[in-house]
């Protein structure tokens, strides 16, 4: 299974604040299952240009893997990545394709908690018929209630992705609709969207289990599928 959302680099955002903790949520991904973890650190173009954010991706980035070496830890394949956060515009940033995930042309945007413009959605939609991007709406759940009953479906058809964290499925309050949604073929990638061990530790496990105590493994499996026909 893959985590597509988390914050597991360490001291660059408001993620792992030391190696140790980043070794401690990689260890608690590969015990859930997690094969493959994407690492997407916030990025925000007001605070500083792609290269530069890169350049601390990957000191940070290098720093752990000689960690993971160091503990000999048969870690999670690991992907560089980034959540962007969404601006009007963004689509003409030219720089905008190195920030996709590692390997992929596929772009975790972090949209405003606010009703989206009409503008808004057709940017989406025409930054991901570019051909350098394929976007993917980070933790739709947190936005869903402000837009427009059919604006994911209009993003959907559009071939916009969908990324949704575990704790849709885990809170007692949001998990019927994040059911509903995967059956409707409303979700592409599950993140854990993990900061920490304490307060927002990674819980991809219990998101599968309240998946296959509703549909059974066979919808885990097609799910798995198409993720990794994403990132292969």
């Amino acid at each position: 299974m893959l985590d597509f959302h988390s914050h597991i680099l360490p001291e660059i955002d408001d993620g792992a604040q030391s190696i140790e903790e980043s070794l401690a949520m990689l260890r608690m991904l590969k015990e859930q299952g997690c094969e493959t973890v994407a690492l997407t650190s916030h990025y925000l173009a007001m605070d500083e240009s792609p290269t530069a954010f890169l350049e601390r991706r990957k000191e940070s980035y290098d720093k752990l893997k000689v960690e993971i070496e160091k503990a000999d830890f048969d870690a999670p394949k690991l992907l560089l990545g980034a959540e962007v956060f969404y601006y009007p515009g963004i689509c003409k940033m030219e720089e905008l394709s190195s920030l996709t995930l590692q390997g992929t042309n596929l772009l975790l945007l972090e949209m405003p908690m606010m009703p989206w413009s009409e503008h808004t959605i057709r940017e989406l939609i025409e930054a991901n018929n570019s051909a350098s991007v394929r976007i993917v709406i980070a933790h739709i759940e947190r936005a869903m209630k402000y837009q427009k009953k059919d604006t994911i479906s209009r993003l959907i058809d559009a071939g916009v992705l969908i990324q949704v964290n575990a704790s849709f499925f885990n809170s007692r309050s949001t998990k019927r609709k994040a059911l509903k949604m995967l059956k409707a073929g409303q979700i592409h990638f599950i993140g854990s969207d993990c900061h920490n061990t304490k307060y927002r530790p990674p819980r991809i496990y219990d998101a599968l289990s309240v998946i296959e105590e509703k549909y059974g493994t066979e919808i885990i499996e097609e799910l798995d599928a198409l993720q990794q026909s994403y990132i292969n």
